[in-house]
């Protein structure tokens, strides 16, 4: 049973910095490209960083560059969100997603959600 679980959520001040964990089992973690998303209230899920199977990482809204950071553990079947310097604004529930083919050059793909983790940035 392939599954995702985020941790490293929590209440943070402005400023602060979190470390989001996304950890994965049931599927072949080093073949999956992963994605973070955040989805505040009323506010639809939008992206926030990715990075592939190559290690290649992207940073997908331009207001968030140069403060987060995302970073992969094969060996921990893991992913890392770091987030530095937070605002208010970046108060959300994160999500990771792994999108996985079936073999490294298969175009059939598999995608798994994790349940979120909730980021709180207030004083």
């Amino acid at each position: 049973q392939a599954q995702l679980v985020e941790s490293g959520g929590g209440l943070v001040q402005p400023g602060g910095s979190l470390k989001l964990s996304c950890a994965g089992s049931g599927f072949t973690f080093d073949y999956a490209a992963i994605g973070w998303f955040r989805q505040a209230p009323g506010k639809e899920r939008e992206g926030v960083a990715c990075i592939n199977s190559a290690d290649a990482a992207h940073i997908l809204i331009d207001s968030l560059k140069g403060r987060f950071t995302i970073s992969r553990d094969n060996a921990k079947n893991t992913v890392y969100l770091q987030m530095n310097s937070l605002k208010p604004e970046d108060t959300a529930v994160y999500y990771c997603r792994a999108t996985v083919p079936i073999t490294p050059s298969s175009a059939t793909q598999y995608m798994y959600w994790g349940q979120g983790t909730q980021v709180t940035v207030s004083s």
